[in-house]
Order: structure tokens, then sequence, then C-alpha cells
């Protein structure tokens, strides 16, 4: 089966490499655990100091390894040095190891460029928290995940490196966006794969409590876990984006984050991927696209994951009482074309019913007021739990152990 690999550029201490971020994936017991990807940049420079972002780990294993990027930042990022550790709540850690690239304790990330640590040997848990610190050398404006729908931490300009602290006191600081940290990978012969979730902020987890990891791609992972099925999730949302490169309403800030355009980053380069469960078009008929231009592409990108060998689950748009009448005849005609022999008429590999699970039966074109946050589009921690539910474990962990193998 082709692997697919994305080529970044770094520069360790004074050498500059290229590293392969897919081919860093090789072997079949890395997977990656968590990912938030980046959609855009801090709206301040940070200058030698340190950060702690928290990830939150689907599965655990018994060695890390962790991805920086800087894909939208404003100029080269420099990390002194960086750790990672089980969270003891804040900012505080139980204990850390070093991370290092190439064997070596500083990396320079370029504008545009990521990199993954080596494999460091840390024993992990399913459903638990990673703590992941870098200490920024010099002033840089880093890329983030602008919804991070939790705290991460920050020590005060000109602190220098607290990579290595245990007490979270220096972290006086906090941030909701997720800074430079993109995905974590765990080792472990037990797991057969990673299922991606990959839209806009309902795979993002807009609605949710922020901070009580109660997305519903969280609470797919919990299930998981309790059903015994050797899959890890990453979450590859992001609020606002859309399936079609370009809506007549497109708002700046979401140019060039579309679907296609975030596939090879935010999909194909994780490790272990088994399967994609699908949740577009919403934003775009938001931002006026017709069915048509979302259709066009879903095949596309349909057709990208399977060529690269990864099944995808497809959702039909859930329902939204701010759509018009055309948006909402838009909406049904993605949702025929999803709907088609239960697999977008051959074109992907089954259907995940959302819009069932969140309508209202007695206003269709409505959330169903218990699962409602309040904004009329998004679920709340009741209405995230139910489209866990929804979601078929079995349907995934068939996915999982026969892609795993042809890899």
């Amino acid at each position: 089966m082709r692997r697919i690999a994305v080529l970044a550029v770094v520069s360790v201490a004074a050498a500059v490499v290229v590293a392969a971020p897919g081919a860093a994936g090789a072997g079949r017991s890395w997977f990656t655990s968590w990912a938030q990807s980046q959609d855009g940049r801090a709206g301040t420079a940070v200058t030698d100091r340190s950060l702690r972002m928290i990830t939150h780990l689907s599965q655990g294993g018994d060695a890390v390894r962790v991805r920086f990027q800087n894909t939208f930042g404003a100029g080269p990022l420099t990390i002194g040095h960086a750790t990672a550790g089980p969270s003891a709540g804040g900012a505080a850690v139980a204990f850390s190891r070093d991370l290092t690239f190439g064997g070596r304790r500083a990396v320079t990330i370029p504008a545009g460029g990521e990199v993954w640590s080596d494999e460091t040997r840390l024993v992990t848990r399913p459903d638990s928290d990673l703590a992941v610190s870098m200490a920024v050398e010099g002033t840089a404006v880093p890329g983030r995940h602008g919804a991070a729908l939790r705290d991460n931490y920050l020590t005060p300009p000109g602190s220098g490196d607290h990579t290595a602290d245990v007490a979270g006191a220096a972290f006086t600081a906090t941030v909701g966006s997720t800074y430079v940290v993109s995905a974590v990978d765990v080792h472990s012969t037990a797991l057969r794969g990673t299922v991606v979730p990959f839209g806009s902020s309902v795979v993002d987890g807009v609605g949710s409590p922020p901070g009580a990891n109660l997305r519903w791609t969280d609470d797919l992972a919990r299930r998981i876990v309790a059903a015994s099925a050797p899959l890890a999730v990453a979450n590859a949302g992001v609020s606002g984006t859309t399936s079609a490169p370009a809506c007549p309403a497109l708002p700046p800030q979401a140019a060039g984050l579309d679907a296609a355009s975030r596939l090879d980053r935010d999909v194909l380069a994780l490790h272990g991927v088994t399967a994609v469960i699908y949740y577009y078009g919403t934003n775009d008929l938001a931002y006026g696209c017709a069915a048509a231009a979302i259709l066009d592409s879903y095949r596309a990108v349909f057709a990208r994951l399977r060529a690269a060998g990864i099944p995808v689950y497809v959702t039909p748009i859930t329902p939204r009482p701010g759509y018009g009448d055309q948006a909402n005849l838009a909406r049904h005609e993605v949702a025929l074309f999803v709907q088609r022999w239960n697999t977008c008429g051959g074109t992907c590999s089954g259907v995940v019913g959302f819009d069932e699970v969140l309508k209202d039966p007695l206003k269709p074109n409505s959330i169903l007021p218990a699962y409602d946050s309040g904004d009329g589009i998004h679920a709340n921690a009741a209405g995230q739990q139910a489209l866990a539910d929804f979601v078929s474990v079995p349907m995934l962990a068939r996915s999982g152990p026969e892609f795993h193998t042809m890899r």
C-alpha cells in the first residue's frame, strides 16, 4: 500500500536537514494518540520563555514522540530544550523526560516547517494528560491551534528554560490556544490503528465544556478503550473551515484551510491512520457554497484517501437553524449523495448519521434542544456523548487491523 509522506525542512543546531515525518513513522507500532491541527499563528510574539502545552492521549504506550510545527509561524522558531511528562494538574507535572531532535537538544524550525522529536521512553496511559514543554530562544510568533478548549501555560518573557520544572509555579500565564505542539505518537504493540475525525468546529469540539475532555472525539476514544478495541483517536478538527476551497463569503482567516489543503498535513502525515470520520459542509453552506462545490470537494478528498488505502466514513451535514431555504436544499442534496448505497455512491466506506442524532424531530432543520450548546449549531456535553455513542466501534475496528497488516 502506498505511503504518503510530507517533507519538512528543519535546522538541528547549526545543520540543515530534511526530515520526512511519514518516514519517521515507519514500523507498525507507532500511532498518533492525540492531535490538534494548526490553523494560524499566535497574536503576540514569545521571547525567551517556556511554553507548557497539555495534550490528552487517547491511548498509551511505552514511548512517545512529539510533532512540533511552525506551519503558520511568522519566522524561524528555535527550541533550546523540550521535555514531556505526565500532567499533575494545572501547569505541574509528575516528572519530565528530555526530548531530542536527531539526538540533539535544540532545533530550529523555519516558518512553514515541522519536526518530530526522537523516540523517548515514557510509559503513558489511555485517557491521560501529557504535558509537552519547550523553551523558546529569541523571539518568535509561533503557529497555533486556536481552540484548545483548555488552558495551556507560559512563563514570563525573558524567564528562560523552565521545561524541566516539576512544579508549575513558573508558568504564570495561560492561553486558550495550543502553540507549536500538534501531535503526539505513542509506541504500542497492542494498537492496530488510529482513527482521525476530520472536519470543522463540530469535530474541533466547540460546544463541549472547556478543560473537561468531553468532545465527542474524547468520548469516542473512551468507548474504544472500554471495548478493548486496539485503536487511538487523533482529532483533526479546525473551527470555521470548509470542505470546498472557495465559497462566496469565505472569511480571510479560513482561506487555505479547506479539506484538500489540510489533508496531507493534518491526516496523511499522522501515523498508523486506519480510518477517517469526515464531517464537513456546514460552513460551506453558511459561506454560500452550493451543493455542487461541496460534492466536488468530497469526491476529490475521498479519492485521495482511497488511494492511500484509508477508509472514510462520512456524516451528512447537521441541521443549523440559520440556514435559508437554498442552504437547506443544498444540505438535503449533499445528504442524498452521502446516503446513496450508504457509501456516498461508492466513493466512501460508510455513513455516520450525525444529522439524525442531533436534529429535532419536530423541527428537523434545528438541533434537538437537549443537545444544543445554545448557538443552534454545536452540541453540548450531552450531545457530544450522543454523537460518540452513535459511532460503531466494531466498524472502526474492522477497518483497523485489516489496513494495518497492509501497510
